[in-house]
């Protein structure tokens, strides 16, 4: 792959670390950038030699926003056409997970793609924001909702309307974050993090996933009712009996994705 390519691609297998590659740009998140991301990430979701993604930028910036100059000439119509917010959407719904790995700054859309993965590691020196109504628009890409579920509405209307910064700390302590590390440490954390997850049966995995992702947008009862139904459709699986097997055999389970 081209070194001036939008999105790296580096596998590992069973993990794979996605990295968005405009850094004079602060991975500033343009069409072609955004297109080319949910091209990359939909063909390994089908890969199942590949069980985590790591979704990172560089060390200076996750991505620090939208990309203005685009969006300085376009019109609400035009927003409408180019179906931009649906691509953070696309991503939310991939089967594999993402772990996010977050250096510098991660800001308006870039906190939305962060919290489209399933969670964030963060570097010490990360700084997450919605600055957006200062620019005279608001979040469009989750920024309002999937913030004010992590992290609860007095802190997100602080966030988004004041435009302050969380840092890493604070948003690890908000419920935004899951893991904090040294400025050092912050990519190679979310590959072990990756690799542990990796090591899990992959269909329990995607399973829980979708468990965890329900829990976050409906009713406790309502919830309950669908993790039951995941349960039982995970008993249906191959990994299932594997890891139970494995378990009363005090082996490691050779799970297979099926």
């Amino acid at each position: 792959m081209s070194a001036d390519a939008l999105v790296l691609v580096e596998r590992d297998e069973p993990i794979v670390v996605v990295t968005l590659n405009r850094p004079k740009q602060l991975n500033a998140l343009s069409e072609p950038l955004m297109e080319e991301l949910v091209e990359r990430l939909a063909e390994l979701d089908r890969d199942p030699a590949i069980r985590c993604i790591v979704l990172a930028g560089s060390e200076r910036a996750f991505a620090a926003g939208a990309d203005i100059g685009e969006m300085a000439e376009a019109g609400a119509i035009d927003m409408l056409y180019a179906r931009r917010v649906e691509r953070w959407d696309a991503i939310r719904k991939l089967w594999t997970p993402l772990v996010a790995a977050v250096s510098g700054f991660c800001l308006g859309g870039g906190n939305e793609l962060a919290m489209s993965c399933d969670l964030i590691v963060a570097s010490e020196t990360a700084k997450f924001g919605q600055p957006e109504t200062g620019l005279g628009i608001i979040p469009g890409a989750g920024g309002t909702q999937r913030l004010t579920r992590a992290i609860g509405k007095a802190k997100a209307m602080d966030v988004v309307l004041s435009g302050r910064f969380l840092d890493a700390r604070e948003a690890e302590r908000a419920g935004l974050v899951a893991r904090v590390v040294a400025r050092e440490a912050w990519l190679e954390e979310a590959k072990h993090v990756a690799r542990e997850i990796a090591a899990k049966a992959p269909v329990a995995q995607r399973l829980a996933k979708e468990a965890v992702n329900r829990a976050y947008e409906t009713t406790l009862e309502l919830g309950l009712e669908h993790e039951r139904r995941l349960l039982y459709l995970a008993f249906a699986s191959d990994d299932a009996r594997e890891g139970l097997t494995a378990f009363a055999e005090k082996r490691d389970p050779d799970f297979q994705g099926r």
